[in-house]
This record gives structure tokens, C-alpha cells and sequence, in this order.
């Protein structure tokens, strides 16, 4: 078993994820949402208990469990007084093993799902972010929603997710950690007890490769009737976490938007006052993820917003960051840091994460110092290798009668646009 053990006697509690190398990316096309589904399914009945049943097993236990989704992976986790653990991690192993999978139940779920997708609607950032990301990675399959769409969710029977789970939830296809007031011996006996009615199966061979830049700026714009704020969300190809210029970049991304102090806040808010929030972020994940930048103006400034941010980044790449941009911005890494790893269940999730994603061996023992290798130099350098201002998805969620034709002004060399509607999946 691939098992992390983290110990901890500060408070009598024990908490576990199971992870497996499977997600989102793999679900088959119009099945969308697969690997979430069945894996929220397992607290509808399992282990001989119905949905109901579960529920009473775990309040007499005072414990929390959960079922969840990435791109990536899918992972089921617990948490639970110290003396309750092991009853826990058997009920959580025959859910696993031997799920239920009632068809009326999926068929609840179903709905619930579907009108959680419906409800997503309502969030303007929400549709910004999926907007981009459904341009920026056309034809990957980081396209997708782990969620899926209200069609692909309707398509699912009973055989699709019994059929999911027999495929990929196999003892050998998991990652363990457990955490908190348990010594290596116990937990490792935990660990056991959640795979222990798993076939050992093998890892799941993963299908997704890196994707590739699309050329040229790109317009999305989401027309949502009656916006008075309009939502920026600009992006383009980011980094993997085994670059040779990750951290790099990372400082890099962090002195630009990654703090409130930094030059993409004070230029739209502290100078300009055009949204309270401006910020840019890297993803991560098995492959070569997104960069992007995000703004939230009010409709007279968006265009004027966009074409600052775009400016922004064109001289970030051109002229780069100064040393004192950068010291900061390690100074605020170096700082932050401990709020990352002040308890057991951050520290165990951290090498969970490490491990589910393939990242290189010592990446989290390396951080710090990793950072503190990056000057303005290697900054510089790893924004003008990675971050293309050329190549962008601009997405925008506004009123097109009113906000397409400034919106489109403002983006100098635009290659393509497209004009989509709010509730498009």
C-alpha cells in the first residue's frame, strides 16, 4: 500500500483520505460527471447498510466522512475521536468495497446534481472561469467539468457507475494518508482496513497528455442579461510542477497578483479603484495547467480594466519584475508558509497531493529553499518561457448589448471572439 502516516497527539482526533488515480479527465465522452457521481453515490448505501443507515453509522460514531472529485483523482476521507477510528475505517472500507449503487438513489442524485449545475449559474465568476477554461483547453480533456453537464448526468445508469467503480477502485490504484493521534504501526493498520475488501487491481493508466498552446487572442464573452459588473477572467498555459522554472514562476506569479500588495492589485484597485479584487493564480495538476489573472469592474470601467490588465502582463513578460518585487514576494512565501503546514491533516494532505500528482520526490521538503534560489533573474526569465501575452483566452461575462462592442475595442490584435449564453455547459 502507498501510505503516508502523519502523527500528531495534539488533540485525540484521526483523520484519513483515500485518494485513486482516477477523475474527471477519464470519464468517457457524454458520460461527464461519472467518476463525481459514483463516488458521491457511496454514502447512499454500502456495506450492507442503505443510505440511511449510513448516516446513523456515522453519527454514532460522531464522525464526518465525504466523497469528492478532481480532475485527477477521487478520494473519500474521514475524520473521528482516536478511540472510534478503526470502527470508522471499517465502515468507510465497505463503502468502498461494496457499494450499493441503488437505482433509485442515482436517480436522486442525478437531480440534486443537475439542479446544482442549474444554481452554478447564478455565480458570474463561476461562469468567467468555466468560460475560460472550456476555450483555453478545446479539445483536452481540462476542458471538461468535473461536475458534468445536466445531459451527461441524465445518461448515467446503474451499470456506468458499478461498472466505474469496478475498473478503477482497486487497492493498488490508491494513495493513503493518515493523520493525527496515531503512530505509524496504527495507521498503517488503518490504512488496511479501508482497502481491505478491494481487489489489489492495478493503477489506472492515465490518458491525459499535456495540453497544447492555442495561437493568437481569443474572446469569449458569456452574454448574461442585466450586468451591471462584468467578470475578467484572462488565461493562458501555466506550468507542470517538474519545470525547472516552477518555483520560479510561482514567485513570479506571486509578485504580480498573488498578494494585496502586489502590482496587478495596486494598479486596478490601489490606483484606479475599478474592482475590489484583482488577482492571478497557477493551477496545478498531473499536466501543464493554467495562469490567470481575474478582475470584477463595474460596466463603464471593464474595458478600460481589460485593456490595462493586458498591458499589465505585456510588460511583465517585456521588462519584468524588479529585485525589490521579488524579495518581497519571497519574503511573503517564505513567511505564509507555516500557515500551510501548522497541523497534522495540512502536512499529510500536502504529501497526498505530492504524491497523487506526480510531483518530483522532495518537492514539499524542497519548497523553501527552492524558493529561495529565485532571484529577479530566474523570475524574469521563467515569466518570459512560460507566460504568453500573445496567446490568451479572454473571457467576459456581461451584457452583449451593451458591453460586447467596448469589450472587443479593448483588446488589441484579437484573433477570434465568440459570444456564447449564460447557461451553456
Amino acid at each position: 500500500m502507498r501510505v503516508h502516516v502523519e502523527s500528531s497527539r495534539a488533540i485525540p482526533l484521526v483523520g484519513f483520505t483515500v485518494a485513486f488515480g482516477v477523475g474527471g479527465a477519464h470519464d468517457p465522452a457524454g458520460k461527464e460527471g461519472l467518476a463525481r457521481t459514483a463516488m458521491r453515490m457511496l454514502r447512499r448505501g454500502g456495506g450492507g447498510l442503505d443510505g440511511k443507515g449510513v448516516e446513523q453509522a456515522v453519527d454514532r460514531l460522531g464522525a464526518e466522512i465525504g466523497a469528492d472529485a478532481s480532475m485527477s483523482t477521487v478520494t473519500v476521507s474521514g475524520e473521528v475521536l482516536a478511540r472510534n477510528a478503526a470502527a470508522l475505517c471499517e465502515l468507510v472500507g465497505g463503502l468502498l468495497a461494496r457499494p450499493a449503487f441503488e437505482p433509485v438513489e442515482l436517480s436522486k442524485l442525478v437531480r440534486e446534481s443537475q439542479a446544482e449545475l442549474v444554481e452554478a449559474r447564478d455565480n458570474d465568476r463561476g461562469l468567467a472561469s468555466r468560460a475560460l477554461r472550456r476555450a483555453l483547453f478545446l479539445g483536452h480533456p481540462y476542458a471538461r467539468r468535473v461536475a458534468g453537464g445536466t445531459a451527461s448526468l441524465a445518461s448515467l445508469e446503474r451499470d456506468d457507475v458499478a461498472g466505474w467503480h469496478a475498473a478503477h477502485l482497486a487497492a493498488n490504484n490508491a494513495w493513503i494518508t493518515v493523520y493525527g493521534d496515531v503512530d505509524e504501526a496504527g495507521g498503517r493498520e488503518l490504512a488496511a482496513r479501508l482497502v481491505a475488501g478491494l481487489p489489489a487491481g492495478a493503477p489506472t493508466p492515465d490518458p491525459v497528455v499535456d495540453p497544447a498552446r492555442r495561437p493568437g487572442r481569443e474572446l469569449v464573452f458569456v452574454d448574461k442579461p442585466e450586468r451591471t459588473q462584468a467578470q475578467l477572467s484572462i488565461g493562458t498555459l501555466g506550468t507542470r510542477g517538474d519545470d525547472d522554472d516552477h518555483h520560479a514562476l510561482i514567485v513570479a506569479n506571486t509578485a504580480f497578483g498573488g498578494t494585496f500588495t502586489a502590482r496587478l492589485m495596486a494598479e486596478v484597485r490601489g490606483k484606479r479603484g475599478w474592482s475590489y479584487g484583482a488577482s492571478s493564480r497557477l493551477s496545478l495538476d498531473r499536466h501543464r495547467e493554467a495562469w490567470s489573472m481575474w478582475t470584477a469592474p463595474g460596466e463603464a470601467d471593464a474595458p478600460a480594466c481589460l485593456a490595462l490588465q493586458l498591458e499589465l502582463l505585456e510588460r511583465l513578460v517585456a521588462d519584468g519584475l524588479t529585485d525589490e518585487e521579488v524579495a518581497f514576494a519571497k519574503s511573503y512565501l517564505a513567511r505564509s508558509h507555516v500557515f500551510e503546514i501548522d497541523t497534522a491533516e495540512k502536512r499529510a494532505h500536502r504529501e497526498l497531493d505530492a504524491a497523487v500528482l506526480g510531483l518530483p520526490a522532495g518537492y514539499h521538503a524542497s519548497y523553501l529553499s527552492r524558493i529561495g534560489e529565485v532571484d529577479a533573474g530566474r523570475a524574469n526569465a521563467a515569466l518570459r518561457a512560460r507566460l504568453s501575452p500573445e496567446d490568451l483566452v479572454v473571457a467576459v461575462v456581461g451584457t452583449r448589448a451593451r458591453q460586447l462592442a467596448p469589450i472587443t475595442a479593448a483588446i488589441p490584435r484579437l484573433a477570434r471572439s465568440a459570444v456564447v449564453p449564460h447557461d451553456l455547459e
